[in-house]
């Protein structure tokens, strides 16, 4: 059974309506009002359960209300429930909704995401180093660990979010963060680079040009645009599901940081070719993600609404 814990504060002359709302749902138990006890904002404190299968009318009506605003509205997901008539209710009324996203859940957290930080910029610039020092010594592993620890992908879901919700504000932030954060990634890289070309520290073989990992990363092609879409589905599927596990599978999959460390790397070394190769394989990558996760926020919403029309329909008979 899967349960969402809603706490709210209500001013007094609001109460009525959301306490009219929240009882009129057969979704919502537990419900609790405790007039006149809240502090900053004041108000009447309700607290209640939702079925996370009906949360999303409950949570849009709120916010109809103007609670979001003149009050308080704090969600927290329910590890744990046991109640019989819940686990009923859910079985018999909503059938494949039990499993429906919440969107303001799932919104909130691309939105978290989109909080551009300086260490935002400090974990880019690592992963960039990470992913240099991967195609100096050909480590795989180095370039998987600089992967896991860039942290665009965030922005590049939020900028997704906000193309999908017309938000020019959210839209201009993280492609202003996309942009300085990986040119103070390549920056850095290329002076670290220069370093080690004027010291002579490159290994043997990065000097004889046996390169295969830094060949996979400046070389675009077909599998690296199936790669970025089928990753840019499974992102914004594990984001609206709340799968780790699948996210971090998106993180090993996409060619961004690797991509910004090969063009530092190349501009060092005066390989035109190989920095162009990386530059495409950089602006290809953001440019799916971003395209793909819109079309795949916009596909989910459809296709739920279309599975709670026809859950309508037939609880309607």
């Amino acid at each position: 059974m899967q349960m969402i814990h809603l706490r709210l504060v209500s001013p007094a002359d609001l109460t009525p309506r959301v306490f009219e709302l929240l009882t009129g749902d057969r979704f919502v138990f537990n419900l609790v009002v405790l007039p006149v006890r809240a502090r900053r904002p004041t108000g009447d404190t309700i607290v209640c359960d939702v079925l996370a299968g009906g949360a999303n009318t409950v949570l849009r009506g709120l916010r109809e209300l103007g609670l979001d605003r003149r009050g308080s509205m704090v969600v927290e997901p329910v590890e744990i429930a046991f109640s019989g008539i819940a686990a009923e209710t859910e079985r018999q009324q909503l059938g494949p909704l039990a499993h429906a996203p919440v969107w303001e859940e799932v919104e909130a957290r691309i939105r978290a995401e989109g909080t551009y930080v300086p260490s935002f910029y400090v974990y880019l610039v690592i992963a960039g180093l990470l992913a240099a020092s991967g195609i100096f010594t050909n480590s795989q592993i180095l370039i998987v660990a600089a992967m896991v620890v860039g942290p665009e992908y965030g922005a590049i879901t939020s900028v997704a979010l906000g193309i999908d919700h017309r938000n020019g504000n959210r839209i201009r932030q993280g492609l202003l963060a996309l942009t300085t954060g990986f040119l103070l990634a390549i920056a850095v890289t290329l002076v670290f680079s220069w370093v080690i070309r004027e010291r002579d520290l490159q290994p043997t073989a990065f000097e004889l040009g046996i390169r295969p990992v830094s060949s996979l990363i400046d070389a675009p092609n077909f599998f690296s645009v199936v790669v970025a879409v089928l990753a840019g589905v499974v992102g914004i599927m594990s984001l609206t599901q709340a799968r780790t596990s699948a996210l971090l599978g998106v993180f090993i999959s996409v060619t961004t940081i690797p991509a910004a460390a090969g063009i530092g790397v190349s501009l060092a070394f005066s390989d035109w070719d190989q920095a162009r190769g990386s530059l495409a394989q950089l602006l290809l990558n953001i440019v799916l993600l971003i395209v793909v996760g819109v079309l795949t926020l916009r596909f989910q919403r459809f296709i739920w609404r279309r599975i709670g029309r026809r859950r309508g329909r037939t609880g309607a008979r």
